[in-house]
Formats: C-alpha cells, structure tokens, sequence
C-alpha cells in the first residue's frame, strides 16, 4: 500500500518562498523543517512496509511530526507578521 508523504512545500503550498527564506535565513527553523522531513520519510517508509516498527513507536513519530508542523506554522504565521497563535487574540 502506498503512503503519501506531507512534505512541507505540499502541505504550505502558499508558503514555499517563505519557507525557502526561513531556511536559509533561520538555523532553529532549518533544523526544525529538516526534522520534520526526515520524520515524515520514515514514517513513510515504516507504512510501505520498507522499515520495521512496532505501532507504539510508529505512533510516537506521528505525534512528534504533528508537534513540530505545529511549530513550523506558529512560525510561518510569526514571520509574515500573524499572530503566533499563542496569544489567543
């Protein structure tokens, strides 16, 4: 069964010059995307049956790849001048 991926650039697609821009303007943010890509892989990869892991650890992944797109937005709103979210307002 083939699994789609949720690469940044898909799941932003309104945001790909400010994505591109925070990478190579921001570390903390370049680490933060990295990260998520290569989860995001992986998670992939354990779905098409390419990589064994039990469902708990699976579960886990999906978690923190959910958690850092959470961040990735925050900061995609912050740096277009949106609120961050976080102060409800």
């Amino acid at each position: 069964m083939h699994v789609e991926h949720h690469p940044l650039m898909k799941d932003f697609p309104e945001k790909l010059e400010q994505l591109h821009q925070l990478r190579q303007q921001d570390p903390k943010f370049a680490r933060k995307a990295e990260t998520y890509e290569a989860l995001d892989k992986q998670i992939c990869r354990v779905e098409d049956g390419v990589e064994l892991l039990d469902d708990e650890a699976l579960n886990a992944l999906k978690i923190e790849r959910v958690s850092l797109k959470d961040d990735i937005a925050r900061d995609l709103k912050r740096t277009s001048g949106s609120c961050c979210g976080g102060c409800c307002g």
